[in-house]
């Protein structure tokens, strides 16, 4: 095998850095989710907010639970309260508490916690989660099922003095299992047969087609214009760049109160153009949503497009314009002879920027319309947030999340496929 040259080596050591950071700030974060989406992990769930591989057993949870429940039926015996009944479910729980005290992974830890407990000490992890075996889980698992259910009908049947003191704690006993929350490709598989989700799909590429192709046509008319010499051009250029300056989320709160129903300028000026047929249309149904939010976009990002566009005319020389003036060329023939050729590894740089960017949009539309209405311009993002935040349902999130990198890395990909193709065409001169 040959070895490596010097320079080889070189390279890779100054490449390596960057791939470091490549790996640490856009990697790690996707496989972090990735990971996290392989799980039924919701945070309002007790035994679901963390990760868990195997069976675990809460014995701190146990141990606050169990001799409180014990003395409770203990109580409602001796007040002569369903004796016969209280009584079996009293020897389950004996049964239970010998069987658990049996096991070697909670032997030792058992006495440990309950002194701490007593002692009013704080109980480290460590302690007070033990992994248990999937036999003895599922045992205990079907016990305080049953404990729970032996009360519920004593409960019905007869008055106790602790009924709701006793229902808590065997709902509570209940839970001192944690079960394994590895579900695999779950979440994918019902988040791709959810309609929700091709909906959410649907509407993000729709905004996104949409709105980059007017701020394309937009802006390159924008950066045309700016681009030639005239009085007070600086002025103008300024003055073109200010929405994008607008930080999106207070360039949303702005539309809405222009888009309002009630006061809002830009509304009344659409009822009196014919446009829609009410003020309230605007935010409040499918098409006037969509359409809003659309132009606020347009408005905001146009700019940005034509500053992208103007770094790329600024370099095609001048002398070309001259000679084709010379040989007769239009003004039109001009523009689709040398403007556009060698505008075109600008625009696809401008393209990609926008695309992502309007694929991933998010704040925009979530202070405008919040997705409504009735989730008709509910994006990809916005549907992650809502699952993840909304619902706390980090797994399904996660997967989200997981769904929209994989939607940019294939947009990245192909724009990336022409651009590359492009720029090699231009190096060879073919």
């Amino acid at each position: 095998m040959a070895k490596k040259s010097p320079e080889k080596i070189k390279a890779y050591a100054l490449v390596a850095p960057a791939l470091i950071l490549i790996a640490a700030i856009a990697i790690w974060p996707v496989l972090q989710s990735f990971y996290f989406s392989l799980f039924d992990l919701k945070l309002n769930s007790p035994t679901k907010s963390e990760t868990h591989l195997s069976y675990s057993f809460n014995l701190k949870k146990y141990l606050d639970t169990y001799p409180f429940l014990a003395s409770g039926i203990d109580t409602e015996i001796r007040n002569g309260h369903a004796v016969d009944e209280l009584n079996k479910v009293k020897i389950s729980l004996q049964t239970l508490d010998k069987n658990i005290k049996k096991d070697p992974d909670i032997k030792d830890k058992y006495t440990i916690v309950n002194n701490k407990l007593l002692n009013f000490e704080q109980v480290d992890a460590d302690l007070e989660f033990v992994k248990m075996d999937k036999k003895l889980a599922k045992q205990i698992q079907t016990t305080t099922d049953r404990i729970r259910s032996q009360l519920k009908a004593i409960s019905s049947s007869e008055k106790l003095e602790q009924d709701k003191k006793l229902q808590g704690l065997s709902t509570a006993l209940n839970q001192v299992v944690i079960k394994p929350n590895f579900i695999g490709l779950t979440h994918y598989k019902e988040d791709l047969s959810e309609k929700r989700l091709w909906r959410a799909l649907g509407n993000t590429l729709t905004f996104t087609i949409i709105s980059v192709a007017i701020e394309l046509v937009l802006g390159l008319a924008l950066a045309l214009i700016i681009n030639k010499a005239f009085v007070g051009r600086g002025l103008i250029r300024a003055s073109i760049l200010i929405p994008w300056a607008i930080p999106t989320a207070v360039s949303a709160l702005i539309w809405k109160f222009l888009y309002d129903g009630q006061n809002g300028i830009v509304a009344k000026i659409f009822e009196n153009l014919g446009l829609v047929d009410s003020m309230s249309s605007l935010l409040t149904t499918h098409g006037g949503a969509f359409v809003s939010v659309i132009f606020a976009d347009v408005w905001k990002t146009t700019p940005y497009m034509a500053l992208l566009l103007l770094a790329g005319l600024q370099v095609i020389p001048s002398t070309l314009y001259e000679a084709a003036s010379i040989d007769g060329a239009s003004k039109w023939k001009q523009f689709t002879s040398i403007t556009l050729p060698l505008l075109k590894s600008s625009m696809l740089v401008a393209l990609l920027f926008r695309t992502l960017d309007a694929f991933r949009v998010f704040d925009l539309i979530y202070v405008l319309t919040g997705g409504g209405p009735a989730n008709s311009t509910e994006t990809i993002s916005i549907l992650a947030y809502k699952v993840m935040f909304s619902q706390t349902n980090f797994g399904d999130g996660s997967a989200l999340a997981v769904i929209v990198f994989i939607c940019v890395a294939i947009i990245s990909m192909i724009y990336i496929k022409f651009l590359g193709k492009d720029l090699l065409q231009d190096s060879t001169g073919k």
